[in-house]
């Protein structure tokens, strides 16, 4: 006779049965609605133009091609933007989260006399600005319009990052180890750079992606204050393409597709547009995955009281 130990299963009653139904219901709904958008574009960045403009295109490539990568990087103009990109976004974010750690920690300091009324102020701009008009009258008399530092120096310190860095080094960074910084000789940019920027690695991670996707995805800065087409961002260029539809085709080497009539040149503008996006969305999706793991860390010190 078996003598092996029985499963005990929990037994579930008919209301259960039918809240649990309801809500796997609702979260396949929603996994399906965000999901299938994204494989609608990848699927239509590789099909073929015409099979795009007939709408045969669903949930498969339909005449799976390259032409629509093959106009991306074969493109001086959209090179040049992704190289744009990759610098704003690199050295905006190396300083603004400088700036934040450095704000931040100053911050956090109890015997910083002005502590309060820095707060307070910094506090204030959280809910009022000076709008759009001041802000460009402020650019250009600082001399930085149509420059690089346009568009990273108006962002570059977070106040709502500041606080959360303040909260985490009170939270997180006990007060003996300035003590003993202190001991061995050390000043306060010693305890910032070998102590505390050490620890806080978590916080620095998040304020990294949170300052990188900003950067990446802002074309708003950079259609308001840069006049210069080679300075464009890809981001504005990607916003010619998927909204004013007046992307210069004439720029493309005619290798690779004939373009030669109006219907052409549409059916190769609503396939660039599919392919673009996935090109511009790879950094992003390739840096992601490895920094994921900080966010709950920075969700939980964001939800604390400093």
């Amino acid at each position: 006779m078996d003598t092996g130990k029985r499963k005990t299963r929990m037994r579930i009653s008919g209301s259960d049965r039918v809240y649990l139904a309801v809500v796997y219901t609702f979260i396949g709904l929603f996994s399906i609605a965000v999901i299938y958008p994204l494989v609608y574009v990848v699927s239509a960045s590789f099909s073929s133009p015409s099979a795009l403009i007939q709408g045969r295109v669903f949930f498969f490539p339909v005449e799976p091609g390259l032409q629509g990568y093959a106009a991306v990087f074969r493109n001086d103009s959209i090179w040049r933007g992704y190289v744009n990109s990759i610098l704003y976004t690199v050295s905006g974010t190396v300083l603004s989260v400088f700036l934040t750690m450095l704000g931040g920690f100053v911050l956090s300091r109890r015997e910083f006399p002005l502590r309060v009324p820095v707060m307070l102020f910094f506090m204030i701009t959280m809910f009022f600005s000076g709008g759009l008009v001041p802000s460009y009258l402020l650019i250009t008399n600082l001399r930085i319009l149509n420059t690089i530092w346009a568009l990273i120096l108006p962002g570059a310190f977070s106040v709502w990052f500041a606080v959360i860095v303040r909260t985490f080094i009170h939270s997180t960074i006990p007060e003996e180890l300035f003590e003993a910084t202190s001991l061995d000789g050390g000043n306060y940019f010693d305890y910032l750079f070998r102590v505390v920027w050490p620890l806080s690695v978590p916080v620095i991670a998040v304020m990294a992606l949170s300052f990188a996707t900003g950067h990446w995805n802002s074309y708003f800065n950079a259609m308001i204050y840069l006049n210069d087409v080679k300075q464009y961002p890809l981001q504005l260029i990607l916003r010619s393409i998927l909204i004013e539809n007046t992307y210069d085709f004439t720029a493309t080497s005619m290798s690779m597709i004939d373009i030669r009539s109006s219907l052409e040149r549409q059916y190769l503008a609503e396939l660039l547009k599919y392919s673009l996006i996935i090109v511009s969305s790879v950094p992003l999706l390739v840096v992601y995955p490895f920094l994921q793991k900080y966010f709950i860390k920075g969700i939980m010190v964001g939800s604390l009281k400093g």
